[in-house]
């Protein structure tokens, strides 16, 4: 169970630790940061993701989903919105929100992302895609089935050869044909890793 730290928090972890964990053996609760969580609802990207949901519950679906993959979901909000600090107003809002870009790319280019289930939100922060080729990478994979092996990216619309060259490191394909595709090595590099 996924519980928000907002407003309430505490009567209702109280309450579910005294009726729900105590009576249901194995159930475990942990508290998620709800920072930015409200911004997301009210969003376009929760729209189009959860267009059947009611806005008010958005947020909800948005902390379980923090609990499973938070850096898949907070890059869905401005990092702005999250808060950064006491005085993030106070300074010069242009450098801080190229600053905190910047800052959220070396995280998702440090971590990588799982091709095959990754959200556009995720994949335009990947090195060498752009807002339109991360939409694309998610329309062949609807499209044609998830990516077997790394190499399957040069038939996405608009990866070429140096998006390709730049992103594949940064790319995982587990379970692929491939064992190294699901790791941080580049393909270039793969006759060198298979050497050792």
């Amino acid at each position: 169970i996924a519980l928000g730290n907002g407003q309430g928090s505490r009567e209702a972890e109280a309450f579910l630790r005294n009726n729900i964990i105590s009576a249901r053996e194995g159930s475990q609760y942990t508290i998620v940061d709800e920072a930015g969580a409200s911004v997301y609802s009210a969003s376009p990207i929760a729209g189009q993701e959860l267009s059947e949901i009611n806005v008010s519950l958005r947020g909800a679906v948005s902390l379980g989903r923090r609990l499973q993959d938070p850096l898949a979901e907070l890059v869905k909000v401005t990092p702005k919105s999250i808060g950064v600090g006491l005085y993030q107003h106070d300074v010069d809002q242009k450098r801080l929100a190229h600053e905190l870009g910047r800052v959220v790319e070396i995280a998702v280019n440090t971590v990588g992302v799982d091709a095959n289930t990754a959200s556009p939100s995720l994949l335009r922060y990947v090195a060498g895609l752009s807002d339109k080729v991360a939409k694309s990478v998610v329309k062949h994979r609807e499209e044609n089935g998830p990516f077997a092996t790394r190499k399957d990216f040069l038939k996405v619309a608009g990866l070429g050869p140096k998006s390709f060259e730049q992103a594949a490191g940064f790319m995982r394909v587990y379970d692929g044909s491939e064992p190294l595709d699901a790791t941080a090595i580049h393909p270039e590099s793969y006759d060198a890793a298979k050497v050792l």
